[in-house]
């Protein structure tokens, strides 16, 4: 004989089961939904610091080769007697770079610059054609994903420093080991910047600074 008072049970649980499984489902897809923007969050910012480590090894690689003569692309060798240490412009700094720019994201996110910065160089490059250009085949990168990304670079000429080396690729004359040596120093500000939209407020900027003294003689 069947108990009256059970009839329907199993509809009642099914439903309560359903519910119970439709609200782990929905908070699985919550769970990797935000996973996946941290992960992507992580992507940008590590990017963007490989970004700013990149205008730091080029505005090393500027005042190299304005040190040891510009390379000249026509002969295959450098103009060794257009070689100097660089001198900052009279005008002061005002932000803007060529050939492409970001305004004035870079300088701006320096908060300790003087309003008469002077500067010797202001570049800034996009990321993503700089992977193009050498030579790694695009089908290994996102190259849409890299081509919001800069890497920027200013340097200014601080001033006489001592110098003591052993020699390297910067130095022109021979001398002893950790012979002290009149130098120059120049300070150089590297900006790794994510910009997906021109005048987007979603931007992601990594800063890297370093300091470089090279020999008077």
């Amino acid at each position: 004989m069947k108990n009256i008072k059970e009839k329907g049970f199993a509809l009642i649980l099914s439903l309560v089961l359903l519910l119970a499984m439709s609200l782990m489902g929905g908070a699985l897809i919550l769970i990797t939904s935000e996973d996946h923007k941290s992960n992507n969050l992580v992507d940008v910012n590590q990017q963007t610091f490989y970004a700013a480590e990149m205008a730091l090894l080029e505005g090393e690689r500027y005042l190299t080769n304005q040190y040891q003569g510009p390379w000249d692309t026509a002969t295959h060798a450098r103009n060794i007697s257009a070689a100097n240490l660089p001198v900052n412009d009279a005008a002061n700094f005002n932000g803007l770079m060529t050939p492409n720019t970001n305004g004035e994201i870079c300088r701006n996110s320096f908060n300790d610059l003087p309003v008469d910065l002077k500067v010797t160089v202001a570049e800034s490059w996009n990321f993503g054609d700089f992977i193009a250009n050498s030579g790694i085949p695009t089908t290994t990168v996102d190259q849409d994903f890299l081509d919001d990304f800069f890497y920027e670079y200013f340097v200014t000429r601080l001033g006489e420093a001592n110098f003591r080396g052993a020699g390297s690729s910067s130095k022109r004359s021979s001398g002893g080991v950790g012979s002290g040596k009149d130098g120059m120093a120049f300070r150089i500000y590297g900006c790794g910047i994510y910009n997906p939209e021109p005048g987007s407020t979603n931007q992601t900027v990594v800063t890297l600074e370093s300091v470089v003294i090279l020999p008077l003689s």
